[in-house]
């Protein structure tokens, strides 16, 4: 798949709360950093997701772009009472998400 594909892949099982799936997108050397919470592994991602799983979310996307080596999208986060822009940019690998770096303003959650 290419980086824009992986990315909205990426989105589709995220938000179906399907977390479990997302393993087969992740490369071996994945990446997460957000600001809230940092992993080093793929595995530690996933288990964080299934102990709390993503429920309740939507999103809608405002702009999408990729080049050779990622993508990025920002979209409309909304979950009862809070409705925010997010930006997330997607490191790809060998047809692999290899880190995702996640854009927002907390103070919404705070």
């Amino acid at each position: 798949m290419k980086p824009l594909e992986l990315a909205l892949k990426y989105m589709e099982i995220f938000f179906d709360g399907n977390v479990e799936d997302l393993s087969r997108l992740f490369s071996d050397e994945f990446t997460f950093q957000g600001p809230f919470y940092e992993f080093d592994s793929a595995k530690d991602y996933i288990n964080a997701l299934k102990s709390d799983p993503p429920q309740g979310f939507e999103y809608k996307i405002i702009s999408a772009f990729e080049n050779d080596s990622g993508a990025c999208l920002v979209y409309e986060f909304s979950k009862p009472d809070i409705s925010i822009p997010m930006s997330q940019l997607f490191e790809v690998n060998d047809g692999k998400i290899s880190k995702i770096l996640l854009v927002f303003d907390t103070e919404a959650f705070t």
